[in-house]
C-alpha cells in the first residue's frame, strides 16, 4: 500500500508504510503516545459521510477534525474528498488543529505533505 500525490502529469510516492485507521478506537487514538514516525509512514482515516439531518445543508462530506493532544511530533495533515485535496496543513505537537470537510485524513510526518495544495490529487493505492 502507498499514498500518491499526482499533480501535472507527474507523481510522488509521499508514503509506502501506511495503517489504516479502521476501528472507532484506532481513529481516536491516531498517532497518540508515540515518540516519532518513520520518513515514509501515513496513517490514513476513511471517514464516513454524516448521517445527521443537517448533512443535506453542508453536502456530502462532513467537518472532520484533527487535534494533536499527546502527539509528541509535528505532522502533515491532507484532508481529501474523493482523491481532491481539500486541504493541507501541518500541524504542531501538542496544541495543533486542524479542521476541513473530508471523507478521507491522511496523516504524515512533517515536510512529506510538501508540495501538495488544495485541488491536487493524492491517491490511496491498496
Amino acid at each position: 500500500m502507498r499514498v500518491v500525490h499526482e499533480r501535472d502529469g507527474g507523481e510522488r510516492t509521499l508514503a509506502t508504510d501506511v495503517d489504516l485507521a479502521e476501528s472507532l478506537l484506532e481513529q481516536s487514538k491516531g498517532l497518540m503516545f508515540r515518540d516519532s514516525i518513520p520518513d515514509d509512514y501515513a496513517l490514513v482515516f476513511r471517514l464516513h459521510p454524516p448521517t445527521w439531518p443537517l448533512s443535506r445543508l453542508l453536502g456530502d462530506y462532513g467537518y472532520q477534525s484533527i487535534h494533536m493532544l499527546f502527539v509528541r511530533f509535528p505532522i502533515d495533515v491532507v484532508w481529501l474528498r474523493g482523491t481532491e485535496v481539500a486541504q493541507v496543513k501541518t500541524l504542531a505537537p501538542w496544541t495543533g488543529l486542524g479542521l476541513a470537510r473530508a471523507d478521507t485524513v491522511i496523516e504524515l510526518p512533517a515536510g512529506a505533505a510538501d508540495g501538495v495544495e488544495a485541488g491536487d490529487r493524492v491517491v490511496v493505492e491498496e
